[in-house]
């Protein structure tokens, strides 16, 4: 047909989105379905997926849209919510993003589409710019080291708790906590507690609290009020009865006053938000925690740390690891996977940008207002109850305020009885002050200006805890002081890095597919960006609008009842999911079970979740092929039927196969009173084609960040909403200081903001739209279509360890390396390593089976890509044959040495039995598209004995740049 006689609809392509989302083309289709012996897709499928969990139904979602019409239906929704001028504080604050910052970082698909350093050779750029968060979180509160970024302030105040439990020596199970603490991180650390059974006080840590009845304290440095009180003196008299203190704080309210490194806390958790990231309605922002040097060893999270190459160069690389949930499971410190790297990089660029002069003349101008603001107030006889503050202040008014504020289009914090509380920010200006004293006395016209205040207005800061300790010395907080510097710096960074826009990453489990364009572009529209958490419900429709949305389509997706976004991260999910299976046991009368059942291949955060949630851990074998063994779980359901709270398990496996027994695993769980908790790491294998309520899951977390879209950002942000069954939608979280429909409001949240990270929400929304059912659906079997290719093409250079009863995989294979290091000496290790000199990022290493690689391609790889792959692999099994024929030794080839640098090829020497093209040039694809690792292979035992978790010291930053 011409295309002059082609109907409209045919011209209008809506799959147009899918096509370019999926990598195969429909000739790379039919060839690998060509090199399985099947005839269709479908018949690949009906060998992969067991007919027993197949859904009789299609995905029951709107037809796609096209990208054009997705963008315009995001800017219909965002300019719905109205962005007003949100002086509410409590933790968030409008700021300025450099756009510098925003363009080169935030929007840069180098930065965000970067996978968890854990490669440390191929993620020296990132990990250099958390190192620089790191120096930036350690300057500014007078610790001894701090980690890469938690998930938010009120989570880090609840791993403060248990961290001080941990190393604390009182022998106390109480906590005393700050009644001027914000109220959603009290809110969040309470529900920690209530799990562990650790009792909470909550009062005035001046009157109320006796030091020896406790093991930790946590005080608000600049509380809710504003009020910045002088604990100096407590905390000296807290220290002597072993107790422990954590302060929460205002990063940049520490450019002005003293630190609390230098008065004695322990801890040190704040967030970094208003260090150049937006609101966002409440995330994703990068939370910190500082500490004592002690301590590092059994802190939550990610520590950076300063090693050496096998070169003697310096180098950077994830330390400490063995203290994290992956490692030592059920005994782990915290059950966190990852955490806010992209913000975290944001905030310490930002740092960068400003500088240390930058940084206090913003802390100075943002106080300097809230002074002339208050010195105002007073003068027209309005009463400021706030005495000493930063930048906060609690007004007592007429009680009308809050109705003038809003037709002033200003958000303040009702506080009742008239009295409402304000925080100033970075973007407040000359103008805002004075709408404001309008605004609180009443007065259409104060008769007051700021100029004419400025001279005389005194200081809010209380006597004796101005700073004067320096902050940011190090040279890399002064040596980008011209856009040229800056813009370079950044790419200097990103150019060390691999990351999903320079080849696949095909790592088992975490599902780094393509982040579309269009669905990043809506965060950065400032009806989604610049709204605070806490603002009225009838300013933010048009978020409510697309949240709503969302969860319906993930219910209808998942086939559950309801869905709760909050959880940030999927180990939030899981914890939230336990959670609501607590509550439901509790409201039956049954809150003595409390035993959860976990198989033995489970990711590690399923047994750390499961203790943070208060329960115990009974683990189950695996069989030969993988699978739960049903003999060892049948047994263990009779041993602890009458405690049973629940099983979790991954499905498909974490082996990369459909367990045909899923189903019959469910009704025994639930036979014996449990419920059954579903793993969603992998749902991206099931989408369109299986629903979890219907295999038998009564709950399910979906990592929106793996399965839905949301790019990885080196390390989070993150999603891990989870859908519940219909009698589990009543324990869901809930929120203190928003009405979130659903959820009761009685109901303990398990993180700071209502719905959780919700900027980066549109990202999925917009993938599931421009996918529809349709396009969901077809992922899934291209995803799986990949995933057997890859693992026929690789079976012919290395075993595949496990398939299903037709030999087909389900979204990734596991190939078995251990035979390999059995006649060559060559390890997983090594491959990893030398796959760097391809270009490409390792697969996911001895997980779940030590000794393994887990490969995942996704449905976004083209057979291109994957054929490159599968050379590579083809090509580092031949290196190691020579090793077995003897032409390179045991001690020197290169699979040992890899990755080799440009500086080593390059070097006037070469001592290597194999040749300088060979170590940089295996395969002849690389010539003109050439990725050099910045640094050769990182000594991981080093970094460990000689930590160092700070930027490199003056004279090796000097060295570096000569």
């Amino acid at each position: 047909m011409s295309a002059t006689r082609m109907t409209l609809d045919a011209l209008e392509n809506q799959d147009e989105f899918i096509s370019r989302h999926n990598g195969p083309s429909a000739e790379g289709q039919q060839e690998m379905l060509a090199a399985l012996e099947v005839g269709s897709l479908d018949q690949l499928i009906e060998q992969a997926v067991p007919e027993v969990i197949r859904a009789q139904a299609k995905l029951d979602l709107p037809g796609a849209i096209t990208e054009a019409q997705l963008l315009a239906e995001a800017q219909r929704l965002a300019g719905k919510n109205q962005v007003m001028t949100s002086l509410i504080g409590l933790g968030y604050h409008d700021c300025i993003v450099p756009p510098v910052i925003q363009r080169n970082v935030l929007e840069n698909p180098g930065w965000y589409t970067a996978y968890t350093p854990y490669q440390a050779e191929i993620a020296q750029g990132r990990l250099e710019a958390l190192v620089n968060f790191q120096q930036m979180i350690m300057d500014m509160t007078g610790m001894e080291l701090a980690s890469a970024s938690l998930l938010d302030e009120g989570t880090a105040a609840a791993e403060a708790m248990t961290l001080m439990l941990r190393v604390g020596k009182a022998k106390s199970n109480k906590l005393f906590v700050a009644a001027d603490c914000y109220p959603q991180t009290l809110a969040v650390i309470q529900t920690r507690a209530a799990a562990l059974g650790i009792e909470v006080q909550v009062g005035d840590p001046e009157s109320d609290l006796n030091p020896d009845e406790v093991f930790g304290v946590i005080l608000q440095y600049g509380s809710s009020n504003g009020e910045v009180r002088d604990y100096r003196a407590l905390v000296t008299r807290i220290h002597q009865t072993k107790a422990l203190v954590t302060v929460a704080c205002d990063l940049l309210s520490l450019a002005l006053l003293t630190p609390p490194g230098e008065w004695g806390a322990d801890v040190v958790i704040g967030s970094s938000q208003r260090f150049g990231v937006p609101l966002g309605y409440g995330g994703p922002h990068a939370a910190f925690m500082a500490f004592r040097e002690a301590y590092k060893r059994t802190v939550p999270g990610r520590i950076i740390g300063v090693s050496i190459d096998r070169h003697g160069n310096p180098a950077y690389r994830l330390a400490l690891q063995t203290r994290e949930q992956h490692i030592r499971r059920d005994k782990a410190t915290s059950n966190i996977c990852t955490a806010q790297v992209l913000l975290a990089v944001m905030a310490g660029f930002y740092a960068i940008w400003h500088g240390p002069e930058g940084i206090k003349r913003i802390a100075g101008r943002v106080h300097r207002l809230t002074a002339i603001l208050a010195a105002g107030l007073k003068r027209l006889d309005v009463t400021v109850e706030t005495e000493n503050y930063f930048d906060s202040l609690v007004v007592k008014t007429d009680g009308r305020a809050l109705a003038r504020a809003l037709a002033a289009g200003i958000n303040l914090r009702d506080l009742g009885a008239g009295r409402v509380g304000l925080s100033l920010n970075e973007k407040t200006t000359r103008a805002t002050v004075e709408t404001l004293w309008s605004v609180l006395s009443g007065k259409s016209d104060s008769g007051l200006s700021v100029a004419e205040l400025d001279a005389g207005a005194p200081s809010g800061l209380p006597a004796g805890l101005a700073r004067r300790s320096p902050f940011l010395t190090h040279p890399i907080f002064s040596s980008c002081r011209s856009e040229t510097e800056m813009l370079r710096y950044l790419r200097r960074l990103r150019e060390k890095d691999v990351a999903l826009d320079r080849s696949m990453i095909p790592l088992g489990s975490c599902t780094m597919k393509l982040n579309a364009t269009a669905e990043m572009m809506p965060i950065t529209l400032p009806g989604f960006s610049n709204i605070h958490p806490f603002v009225p419900a009838d300013q933010v429709t048009g978020y409510k609008e697309l949240i709503d949305e969302l969860e319906s389509m993930l219910c209808t997706a998942t086939g559950f009842a309801a869905v709760s976004l909050q959880p940030n991260a999927g180990s939030q999910g899981e914890y939230a999911g336990l959670l609501a299976i607590r509550g439901y046991h509790a409201a039956r009368g049954d809150g003595h079970r409390n035993i959860c059942i976990i198989p033995a291949s489970a990711h590690g955060t399923n047994p750390a979740s499961a203790v943070l949630a208060g329960m115990k851990v009974v683990v189950v074998d695996c069989d030969d092929q993988g699978n739960v063994d049903m003999e060892d779980l049948t047994a263990k359901c009779a041993q602890h039927s009458d405690n049973l709270a629940a099983l979790m398990i991954t499905y498909p496996s974490t082996h990369g196969v459909f367990e045909e027994s899923i189903r019959d695993i469910c009704q025994l769980i639930h036979a014996k009173g449990g419920q059954v908790y579903m793993d969603g790491a992998n749902f991206n294998a099931l989408l369109g084609l299986a629903y979890p309520a219907e295999i038998g899951a009564d709950v399910m977390h979906m990592n929106l960040h793996k399965t839905f879209c949301i790019p990885h950002g080196g390390g989070g942000p993150g999603v891990g909403p989870i859908g519940v069954a219909a009698h589990l939608v009543d324990h869901l979280p809930g929120h203190k200081l928003v009405d979130m429909g659903g959820a009761k409001a009685t109901n303990s949240p398990v993180s700071s903001a209502p719905w959780g990270s919700a900027s980066i929400l549109p990202i999925s929304w917009a993938y599931m739209k421009m996918m529809g059912g349709e396009g969901l659906t077809l992922a899934t079997k291209i995803a799986i279509l990949n995933a057997n290719y890859m693992a026929k093409k690789l079976s012919a250079h290395f075993p595949v360890l496990y398939s299903g009863k037709n030999g087909r995989v389900a979204h990734e294979c596991i190939i078995d390396t251990r035979p390999l290091k059995e006649g060559t000496g060559v390890t997983v290790d090594d491959i990893a390593k030398r796959l760097m000199d391809f270009g490409f990022h390792a697969p996911t290493m001895s997980w779940p089976v030590v000794g393994t690689l887990m490969i995942e391609p996704t449905e976004s790889e083209s057979k291109r890509e994957l054929d490159q792959f599968i050379e590579a692999m083809a090509v580092i099994r031949a290196e190691a044959g020579k090793i077995e024929d003897g032409t390179y030794s045991a001690e020197d080839n290169p699979l040992v040495n890899a990755p080799h640098t440009a500086e080593e090829v390059m070097a006037d020497e070469w001592t290597h039995s194999y040749s300088r093209q060979k170590a940089a040039y295996p395969v002849p694809s690389l010539v003109g598209a050439k990725y050099w690792p910045p640094v050769g292979r990182v000594d991981n035992v080093y970094g460990d004995r000689h930590l160092v978790c700070a930027c490199p010291a003056v004279d090796d930053y000097r060295e570096a740049a000569e």
